[in-house]
């Protein structure tokens, strides 16, 4: 067991019930990426996010196809935290339906996990 409390395989895999997830968002502002970013490491509901250059994105919208740049944001942290975090990019986010989607972490470096766990609590 280590110091987290969280047991991990050699390969990164959790031996427990622990799962380790990204969500990915997209915001259309650098300074709505920062602020999002900020407070979700802040508050300790991500242990870190990246924010990306611009990407372009093609998406169908309210019967129109739109091309716009955006910013994307992956944000590293537990299952467990979710929840949170949806609820603080809805309340924070500028776009009326936000993507906010998450995809679970099946491996990593042992380290890093134990890493993100310690600072998600």
């Amino acid at each position: 067991m280590s110091d987290s409390g969280l047991e991990l395989q050699q390969d990164g895999k959790s031996k427990g019930r622990e799962e380790f997830i990204l969500i990915v968002t997209t915001v259309g502002k650098p300074d709505e990426a920062e602020k999002l970013a900020g407070m979700l490491v802040k508050e300790r509901k991500a242990a870190c996010v990246s924010i990306s250059s611009p990407v372009k994105s093609v998406y169908r919208w309210q019967g129109n196809v739109e091309v716009e740049a955006e910013i994307m944001l992956f944000i590293k942290t537990v299952k467990a935290n979710y929840q949170k975090v949806e609820q603080l990019i809805r309340e924070n986010h500028s776009y009326d339906v936000p993507e906010i989607i998450a995809l679970p972490i099946v491996q990593g470096e042992v380290k890093y996990l134990q890493w993100l766990r310690e600072q998600c609590s």
